[in-house]
Formats: C-alpha cells, sequence, structure tokens
C-alpha cells in the first residue's frame, strides 16, 4: 500500500495548526493536509475537500463530531470506500498517523482512534 493521505477538516484555522505542530514535532511536511470551512458554504467546502484528497486513500480527520466539516466529509467519504473518516482530532493521533501510512484507510482510522484515546487523561492539580 502506497503512503496514505491525511486531510484535516475543521472550523477556521483550528487545521492549519494542527498541520504546523505536527511539522514542528516531526520534519514531516507532505503527510497532511489542511481544509478551513471559513467563509464558504456546503458546496465550497464539498470543493475543498474534494481537493485536498485527490486520488487514492485517504483518511479525513475531521475536528467535531457534527456540522458542515462532518456532514462534508462524510458524505465524501461514502462515495470513496478507499477514504475513512476519524471525529475528534488531536495532535497525538496525528503524530501517530504521520508515521504510519503504510497500512489501509480503515487500519489507520482505528490506530488514531486508539492514539488519540490514549493521550485524554486526568492529571491532578
Amino acid at each position: 500500500m502506497s503512503d496514505l493521505r491525511g486531510i484535516i477538516v475543521s472550523h477556521a484555522a483550528v487545521a492549519q495548526a494542527l498541520v504546523a505542530a505536527v511539522r514542528a514535532i516531526t520534519g514531516i511536511d507532505d503527510a497532511l493536509t489542511p481544509v478551513s470551512n471559513e467563509g464558504c458554504g456546503a458546496e465550497a467546502l464539498a470543493q475543498r475537500l474534494r481537493e485536498a484528497v485527490g486520488d487514492g486513500p485517504a483518511l479525513i480527520f475531521v475536528d467535531l463530531p457534527g456540522g458542515s466539516c462532518m456532514t462534508s466529509s462524510t458524505r465524501y467519504a461514502k462515495q470513496h470506500p478507499e477514504i475513512a473518516v476519524v471525529t475528534g482530532v488531536n495532535l497525538a493521533m496525528l503524530l501517530d498517523f504521520v508515521f504510519h501510512r503504510d497500512i489501509t484507510p480503515e487500519e489507520a482510522a482505528r490506530r488514531a482512534v486508539d492514539a488519540g484515546a490514549k493521550a485524554i487523561k486526568v492529571t491532578a492539580a
């Protein structure tokens, strides 16, 4: 399998900030593409998503489990079986993803959920 593409779909500039953080930590700058819903309606967001995904397999990371970002992403993925969608994107799952892109989108989605969940902790003050 070739390397998966990771697409982060978010409100405002969240996706761009996450891509910048992953790049700063790992030095990897070609694994993730940010897509923002800022200043656009549903059709424009769908077009941004199509352009970002391109050809081949991809994993779409969405910021929230509802709203326009999720709706557009799941609608697109339903038409393309080589694409999986994960909601609740966080830095931990993205860091794991950039080092494990030689698997299927479904496997990458399961890894992302596991890595992201493991990073959520309650610490004592």
